[in-house]
């Protein structure tokens, strides 16, 4: 006699139950093995670190000796990173110029990386900071001049930040007299103008 209705549910279901316990156990033992990957790779790159006393004798004596010079830029970058700040929270909001996100300039994620030894990860700390304070500043002056003189130069400008192609062309008065209130409120980077 064929099998009931019934019974061919329970059978469905004990096999459904049966697969989810495979499936389960699959994918507990993939996560045993990626965690088994993660910490061999995490050592692996940890053998790469030199001490900081082998990485000292290693370096030139010049390297040593000009390394309180380029530190001494910490104030100098403290500075200007309060500067701006302060600059764009009282400005901006007058010329309904969208403020700058600090935290998209000024990132550290180098510090976990196992294969850097203590001073390494100060240097990319070092750096980061004063790369993203200097991009930060650049992006708040790049805004600054879309405001107040979105003109471009005469000769060739190196290194132009990315606002400037959008900038008025250097002697056309008509184009700049017709556009300057549609560029001052044009942002590309999805900000808008606070509403006032």
């Amino acid at each position: 006699m064929p099998p009931s209705i019934e019974e061919l549910l329970v059978r469905i279901q004990s096999l459904q139950d049966q697969m989810e316990q495979e499936y389960a156990r699959l994918r507990q033992e993939f996560d045993q093995q990626r965690q088994s990957l993660a910490e061999r790779f995490v050592d692996m790159q940890r053998r790469q670190r030199i001490g900081l006393w082998r990485y000292c004798r290693q370096s030139r004596l010049s390297v040593l000796l000009t390394a309180p010079v380029i530190y001494a830029g910490w104030p100098v970058f403290a500075l200007l990173d309060l500067f701006v700040t302060v600059y764009q929270a009282i400005c901006f909001p007058v010329y309904r110029i969208p403020k700058v996100r600090r935290r998209d300039y000024l990132i550290f994620d180098r510090s976990d990386l196992p294969y850097l030894n203590a001073v390494e990860k100060f240097n990319c700390f070092y750096c980061s900071y004063g790369n993203g304070v200097i991009a930060y500043a650049r992006e708040i002056a790049a805004r600054t001049e879309q405001y107040w003189c979105p003109i471009k130069h005469a000769r060739r400008l190196y290194g132009a930040h990315d606002r400037y192609p959008s900038f008025f062309e250097h002697g056309d008065a008509e184009a700049f007299r017709q556009g300057l209130d549609r560029l001052r409120r044009q942002y590309d980077d999805g900000s808008k103008p606070p509403p006032f």
